[in-house]
């Protein structure tokens, strides 16, 4: 018999017989977020365990959800935002309250400026003594610190609005232009009990949560007549392209098209670095020199000096481009062409029009961009090879290069200042969403984090190249490394300090500001964690210890010793770095 059978009416007073009630089945807030998340395939956790979620995350756990549990919630945050980037579903990341969810908010901030789809679902206390302050334990108003900095934030209060709550994170995440999302979890929620079959009711699995946006059709004709009329037309491939994967798409129009195309870093190997209409070695000749220039999932920022100045030349330019959000247009210069959609709708309406009558860019152009792009290659081939001991940071990238090529389907993590800035025009990338990197921010510690996450997510072995002070942010995370057993390779570059290990403080008192311990062992740290250390000294050595460790699949850990007079300030982008020019009277 049904328990609302069982029950009995008397003066409109329901009493629930002791029976039926112990047959009743229940659930919890634990097991509802739980619930939740599985509904929507959420398959992993990226976390640090504590107050008030351990038990959350070894439930979920228990439940079938892989949980990837970390030294820091930043790193943690990390492997969650370039998880979204990678997948197209929201990496999630779950921090204990206040700290730990201040901890984790440095990623979800990198997450909505790079455009990662991410939600970090913190703990947090009890909203009645936070509002009153009344001192309780991490008490912080968390909700109202996040929203400045990502895409949306919630909090849920009752059980029964659990589903509804992260099912609005999600779609939040990952609809129109992606970002990070918050979703706070009071202490009190996991423990609220509820009817089984009503929480079972209450789950949402959110339906077609990032819809395709398809361009008007007339800013597809403005945009197809002005690459018709260009005497020197330039693609340029950003991230947003390579997170679409519209790879199919894209290669298609640029083949067709014959257009040019210049990768921003994470958008390399959408087309392989050494395709024919690669503009990527002659950067700086395409940029100033094209009359036309098709963005796609790129933005006008710093990192195109915003479409102007000396890096664009002075010949007149007219923008076309391709972003979800309309806003984006004309954020620095005039767009002649905008084109608001998805990125996979969006080149699928040009690659419509580009029928019989299409006219190849001319040759003077195509021949002009080779013949850079060639010149540079042979300029730069002798410092890839030279074998000289120090190292210096093109002949170990040299190494690297090598590696990559024969291993075009492994993951490549990069962070550091030289280490990056060189690297990115180095090694060559071959397949979408291999290379991964700082990103919009340039911000440093993003290594250990997206490493761990690329080889969780892709089952790929996974390089990760770093400054030494880059790794210095998330280093600790080789133990994470170590204890899942996952194929990631890290060089560490180590020229004993940031930029250059030969700053010295003018007072004798202490080492450079910039300047580390000299002939550090890095390689020392990953076997104290029962992974693999090697030492090298020479890009040969550096070359066979590499492709060892790649083919070994073991956590491996090499310390290169790079020349500590090698690199230089703020690396290849030394504007950004300000110096005084001033000398104080004595």
């Amino acid at each position: 018999m049904a328990t609302a059978e069982k029950s009995k009416i008397e003066d409109n007073v329901v009493h629930i017989d002791p029976a039926a009630e112990a047959e009743r089945e229940l659930t919890d807030g634990f097991h509802l977020v739980i619930d939740a998340l599985k509904l929507n395939g959420i398959e992993t956790i990226y976390g640090v365990p504590g107050i008030p979620i351990t038990d959350l995350g070894r439930m979920c756990q228990a439940e079938g959800i892989r949980v990837i549990s970390f030294r820091h919630e930043q790193n943690a945050g990390n492997a969650a935002a370039i998880a979204g980037f990678l997948t197209k579903k929201p990496g999630i990341c779950l921090t204990v309250s206040a700290p730990g969810f201040l901890n984790g908010l440095t990623a979800l901030a990198n997450a909505t400026t790079n455009c990662f789809p991410m939600i970090l679902i913190s703990g947090s206390s009890e909203r009645e003594i936070v509002d009153l302050q009344q001192g309780d334990y991490e008490e912080m108003d968390q909700l109202a610190i996040a929203k400045p900095l990502c895409k949306a934030a919630f909090r849920v209060l009752h059980a029964a609005d659990i589903g509804i709550g992260v099912a609005r994170a999600i779609r939040a995440a990952v609809s129109g232009r992606p970002g990070g999302v918050y979703l706070d979890l009071p202490a009190k929620l996991f423990g609220q009990v509820m009817d089984a079959e009503a929480g079972a009711k209450s789950l949402v699995k959110v339906i077609d949560p990032a819809p395709a946006q398809i361009p008007a059709p007339a800013a597809v004709d403005r945009a197809i007549e002005l690459l018709k009329g260009a005497e020197r037309p330039l693609v340029i491939l950003g991230k947003g392209a390579a997170y679409a994967q519209a790879d199919d798409e894209i290669r298609a129009f640029i083949e067709k098209s014959g257009i040019p195309f210049l990768p921003m870093s994470m958008a390399k190997g959408l087309l392989p670095d050494t395709h024919p209409q690669s503009a990527g070695a002659a950067r700086s000749t395409a940029l100033k020199d094209a009359d036309v220039v098709l963005l796609v999932g790129a933005r006008l920022n710093w990192l195109l000096s915003h479409g102007k100045g000396k890096t664009w030349g002075d010949a007149p330019k007219k923008f076309i481009q391709v972003d979800i959000e309309p806003k984006e247009m004309d954020s620095n210069v005039e767009i002649a062409a905008p084109l608001v959609g998805d990125i996979g709708s969006v080149i699928a309406a040009l690659n419509a029009r580009l029928d019989g009558n299409w006219k190849v860019p001319p040759v003077q152009w195509t021949e002009t961009i080779r013949a850079k792009k060639d010149a540079n290659i042979a300029k730069m081939a002798p410092k890839l090879l030279k074998n000289s001991v120090p190292m210096d940071f093109h002949s170990a990238l040299g190494a690297l290069k090598n590696v990559i090529k024969e291993r075009p389907d492994a993951m490549l993590v990069n962070e550091g200042a030289n280490t990056l800035d060189l690297a990115r025009g180095i090694i060559d990338m071959y397949e979408p969403r291999k290379r991964l990197d700082v990103g919009t921010w340039g911000v440093m510690g993003i290594g250990m984090g997206f490493a761990i996450a690329a080889a969780v997510e892709s089952g790929k072995k996974v390089l990760a190249v770093e400054g030494d002070s880059a790794f210095g942010f998330s280093g600790m995370e080789v133990e994470t490394i170590c204890r899942y057993n996952l194929p990631v390779t890290i060089v560490i570059f180590n020229n004993n300090g940031i930029y250059r290990g030969t700053d010295t403080d003018p007072t004798g008192r202490d080492p450079g500001t910039t300047v580390f311990v000299p002939g550090a062992r890095y390689d020392k740290m990953m076997e104290a964690f029962g992974g693999v250390g090697v030492n090298v000294t020479s890009p040969d050595e550096l070359y066979r210890a590499v492709s060892a460790a790649m083919d070994s699949g073991k956590p491996t850990l090499i310390n290169a010793e790079i020349d500590p007079a090698a690199g230089s300030e703020s690396g290849n982008i030394g504007s950004l770095n300000p110096q005084s020019v001033v000398k104080k009277k004595k």
